[in-house]
């Protein structure tokens, strides 16, 4: 049975915390498997809040110290949702 780890971080305040984020997600760089950073800026007019949605890998100790550092961090919010395969 497949298990799933899946962040979300949601940044308020993108020009001011982009910078830390980005550290911290490189020091974890190892326990992710895909990232996906979306907002709505068009062209030049980037807003200040922006997502990133990341697929992990790893034990639930580093992914929950990645999630407490984000935290941490202010105008970052991030939650950890775990989703497992069911079986038939």
């Amino acid at each position: 049975m497949h298990t799933y780890h899946l962040m979300g971080i949601l940044i308020s305040k993108r020009h001011a915390c982009a910078n830390t984020v980005q550290d911290i997600l490189t020091k974890h760089g190892c326990i992710i498997r895909v990232r996906l950073g979306l907002h709505d800026g068009v062209g030049d007019a980037c807003t200040e809040e922006g997502l990133v949605i990341l697929q992990l890998a790893g034990e639930i100790a580093e992914i929950n110290t990645m999630r407490d550092e984000l935290n941490a961090v202010t105008g970052v919010t991030a939650e950890v949702l775990k989703l497992e395969a069911k079986q038939s």
